[in-house]
């Protein structure tokens, strides 16, 4: 009967086993798996704040010579002082002595020393006038830009180079084609910089036309050099005209084919290079007047 008990015991015991066994199993390489994909994970972190703080002793170290470095400049520039300190105290105690110097040489070394600083005042008021000038002619540039709106930057470009104020106006919003008659828009985009321009009656500008390197071909017109200086006239006379504009502050010039911006080989080049170009002229006589006035 034993026997049997125990027989039986063994066979459930086995088939619970061989049921349960695999299950368990499973789980256990599941647990394995995350447990090692923890694991690695720590090590990536261990490895991370491990280099920063080998980068971070690099930067210490890299501080540590910088700073020395400075404090040796800073005692070299402290000897270099002192002996300058000493040096002007000794030609004080000499200049002090008249046996060194006569009347003359010490009358002669004061209206230097008025010079020098005459000059400085000189350069300072220079420099502020041209700064003021910068002033204006970014305030002009925005103004214009404002006024325009958003017509696009291929059509009409402003900019300043070397301190004058450049508005390129394609021929395609001002002439018809091969023309010097203006078309409807033109009389859109010229109020628009006329109306900036009336505000500045102190400005002067030229307009000048530019074309690309295609011949004229017939009409009344010679050549290209014709043909940029009738657009150059007939805009100047539409702003003289049209929206009063003093003719004293214009000039009108043609430069024809020769300053083209790109190239005249594609047809994108020759179409930006037919444009009409206000020039804002600096105002050369005030400089001039300041020049005088300093001297």
């Amino acid at each position: 009967m034993n026997i049997k008990l125990y027989t039986f015991a063994a066979i459930a015991s086995f088939a619970l086993f061989s049921c349960v066994s695999p299950k368990q199993l499973r789980q256990s390489e599941a647990k394995y798996a995350e447990l090692n994909g923890a694991y690695a994970e720590l090590q990536g972190k261990y490895r991370a704040l491990q280099d920063e703080m080998n980068k971070s002793n690099n930067d210490k170290d890299k501080l540590a010579t910088q700073k020395a470095a400075l404090e040796s400049q800073i005692a070299g520039l402290n000897n270099q002082l002192e002996y300058l300190k000493q040096n002007n105290n000794t030609v004080l105690n000499q200049l002090k002595d008249l046996s060194v110097v006569t009347g003359s040489q010490a009358e002669s070394i004061r209206k230097s020393l008025e010079n020098i600083g005459a000059k400085d005042i000189y350069i300072k008021d220079l420099q502020g006038s041209i700064a003021r000038k910068d002033s204006l002619n970014m305030a002009l540039v925005m103004n214009l830009k404002g006024a325009i709106g958003n017509l696009d930057d291929k059509d009409i470009n402003i900019k300043v180079e070397k301190g004058v104020v450049y508005v390129d106006i394609s021929d395609k919003l001002l002439f018809k084609s091969g023309s010097y008659d203006v078309n409807e828009r033109a009389k859109e985009v010229l109020g628009k910089v006329a109306k900036v321009l009336k505000a500045q009656p102190d400005i002067e500008f030229q307009v000048e036309g530019h074309t690309d390197t295609v011949p004229i071909k017939g009409g009344a017109l010679v050549d290209n050099w014709d043909l940029s200086v009738k657009r150059a006239t007939t805009i100047v006379r539409l702003l003289q005209d049209t929206y009063g504009l003093d003719p004293k502050r214009m000039t009108a010039a043609g430069r024809s084919e020769y300053i083209p911006v790109a190239d005249n080989g594609t047809a994108d080049g020759r179409a930006a290079n037919r444009r009409t170009r206000i020039v804002i002229l600096p105002q050369l006589d005030q400089f001039f007047k300041l020049l005088e006035r300093k001297q």
